[in-house]
């Protein structure tokens, strides 16, 4: 049988190919230090897992649940919101709790975007942004990132397109994987370019409170919700990376127009998780503060390994990644990744998977315990 046309737009996730190797490497006997995956290595609070331990025995816990989640949910992202970003959203309309951000991108294209729409998309940037934008029939137009501009977008060079045909607009601040800030400005400037140009305007936002000590959200912002959604999730906030929660927020039609294609795409979150997901937002400042502490001491030190190749990096960044700069004359940044992964056995990510920008980049994770980037630092002395 023949696979559907979209399959030859996309290929198999890098990581999902990388990693297979990564662990054929490890069951051979080598002792692969992996530092290519931001999937936290840390258990989320005790709190949290013995929720989800007491909700196993609710009388409705094994049912179908909510296409839109557990009122009580959506009412503490609400909550969440309003405390830590300033906030203020609806927990009836205008907060849909998905299973993790990324099945949010998908939901989303497949509400606004019809076969031969342009969607503006981060270079660098999350692969997932392309991929799904193929997969519905869109076309990827690719906005340039840099490090003269801080990694931020020139909306000036970007006005001077034809942007008749852009449905929408994804930024990803705190950025993946350059760990670059935006500010007030560049997101009141943005709101006011997706309305001139009648485009959504999407904020993927799930690095806010890691290594970041003024998280914003888009949708603070006045006029923000004419043009704007926002996504974010508990994977990288409180470890609960393979829990798979996520919300999107933004005014109510906008997503009740997502929750048309979410309702018939699965039959709601299982309880337990979303109990435990109301135990992790309800979380007090100690949780972020003991969080970054462990941080900081790995990056640290992932400064010192990233100092044995002799890169450059900037060190007032946020999220949980290193984004370092190969030196002058280097192969390219997938041959150097290949050559230590041969020689040293350790796993980095090369830029260029985010993009033709992430050439002559590696981006280090922090999700790996101080231990194991000591021995790579030991690895190249």
């Amino acid at each position: 049988m023949e696979t559907a046309n979209r399959l030859h737009t996309v290929e198999e996730y890098y990581f999902s190919k990388k990693l297979r190797e990564v662990r054929a490497m490890i069951a051979e006997g080598k002792p692969v230090i992996n530092m290519g995956i931001g999937s936290p290595d840390l258990a989320p609070h005790k709190e949290v897992v013995d929720t989800i331990a007491q909700a196993m025995r609710h009388n409705n816990a094994h049912q179908y649940q909510s296409y839109q989640g557990l009122p009580e949910l959506r009412k503490a992202i609400a909550t969440f919101y309003a405390r830590h970003f300033n906030t203020q959203v609806n927990p009836e309309n205008e907060v849909l709790p998905l299973m993790g951000s990324k099945e949010g991108i998908m939901h989303i294209s497949l509400a606004y975007l019809n076969e031969g729409d342009a969607v503006l998309i981060p270079d660098p940037g999350y692969p997932t942004y392309t991929s799904v934008t193929r997969l519905v029939g869109a076309k990827p137009i690719y906005y340039d990132l840099t490090a003269k501009n801080d990694w931020l977008p020139d909306l000036k060079k970007l006005e001077q397109q034809d942007l008749s045909k852009v449905k929408i607009l994804w930024i990803n601040y705190p950025h993946m994987p350059t760990g670059a800030k935006a500010d007030e400005a560049f997101f009141e400037d943005l709101i006011a370019f997706a309305k001139r140009h009648e485009i959504l305007l999407v904020n993927d936002n799930p690095y806010s409170f890691v290594l970041n000590q003024h998280p914003l959200s888009i949708l603070r912002f006045d006029g923000a919700k004419e043009v704007a959604l926002e996504l974010n999730s508990l994977s990288k906030t409180f470890n609960m990376a393979g829990w798979r929660v996520g919300m999107l927020l933004g005014a109510s039609d906008k997503i009740a127009n997502v929750l048309k294609v979410k309702s018939n795409m699965d039959s709601g979150m299982f309880y337990g998780i979303q109990k435990g997901a109301i135990t992790a937002l309800n979380s007090g400042r100690e949780w972020f503060d003991e969080l970054n502490a462990i941080y900081r001491r790995r990056k640290a030190l992932i400064f010192h390994l990233a100092d044995k190749l002799n890169c450059t990096y900037d060190k007032d960044t946020a999220g949980m990644f290193v984004w370092a700069k190969l030196p002058a004359g280097s192969p390219s940044a997938e041959e150097v990744i290949d050559k230590i992964l041969i020689e040293k056995n350790i796993f980095i990510t090369p830029g260029t998977i985010f993009g033709s920008n992430g050439e002559g980049y590696i981006r280090f994770s922090l999700c790996v315990d101080e231990e194991k980037i000591e021995e790579a630092i030991s690895r190249f002395e």
